[in-house]
């Protein structure tokens, strides 16, 4: 269910993220509340459980979104670049890129394949050496958080935003989110999906083509739709991992 007031502990989180777009909005949004696409309530009652997307501030992030899609996803050195230092030169545009829109990234090793598909790109927190392979999509209306030395195959979608299965609210354009957090050190397997409100823990192996719809144990194994787990694998010190 939608949040009726704001959540103080996922906005505290929000503000060690970069480029965002701080307004009432926003935070109602990032807090769990009703998602409006008018504006009704929240600009004349400040007691309303919702949110409007329309909202200045947010409608100009989302167009950022969209437009540092279009450069990362199309963007390709000339053909002036010296072939033995082509893939180089990707990388490190793609990587200024990433570090324009992305909330927070734990360091300089991070790559994404194109294409890569957000609604804000604020709300998303990347680890330390993140690799996602072909066709990643974040909807981070609300935050999502992704640890360490995590990995991504192709076409892994996470999914912070969510409907009601009321037809009438669905009818008018209500969602809202929850937010989504992947601990240190896990593997996400090609086509998984991850819903609202999951947390895997560290340590974490998802199965291609799972539907993660329930929080997923640290140091298990788990596939299926939806997924359990089916296995536990042996826990990595925390000191071991920090040293490599």
């Amino acid at each position: 269910m939608a949040a009726t007031q704001k959540n103080t502990k996922e906005i505290e989180k929000a503000k060690a993220l970069n480029h965002v777009p701080w307004c009432e909005e926003y935070e109602r949004m990032i807090s769990g509340m009703l998602y409006l696409h008018s504006f009704p309530s929240p600009r004349t009652d400040t007691h309303s459980p919702s949110y409007s997307a329309p909202a200045p501030e947010l409608a100009r992030a989302r167009y950022r979104a969209r437009a540092f899609a279009h450069r990362f996803n199309t963007w390709f050195p000339d053909a002036s670049t010296d072939p033995d230092k082509g893939f180089d030169v990707l990388a490190s545009e793609r990587l200024k890129l990433l570090q324009g829109i992305i909330g927070h990234l734990g360091d300089d090793e991070i790559f994404i394949e194109p294409p890569f598909n957000i609604d804000y790109g604020c709300n998303i927190s990347l680890g330390k050496r993140f690799y996602a392979n072909f066709n990643l999509t974040i909807l981070d209306c609300s935050l999502v958080t992704i640890g360490d030395r995590c990995m991504f195959g192709p076409n892994v979608s996470i999914f912070a935003a969510t409907h009601e299965s009321e037809v009438q609210s669905r009818r008018d354009n209500v969602e809202y989110g929850r937010p989504v957090v992947v601990g240190d050190d896990c593997w996400i397997g090609g086509n998984v999906v991850i819903l609202p409100g999951v947390t895997i823990g560290r340590g974490c192996t998802i199965g291609a083509m799972s539907v993660v719809t329930k929080d997923i144990p640290e140091f298990s194994v788990a596939m299926g739709q939806p997924a359990k787990v089916v296995k536990k694998v042996s826990p990595v010190p925390l000191e071991y991992v920090e040293e490599q």
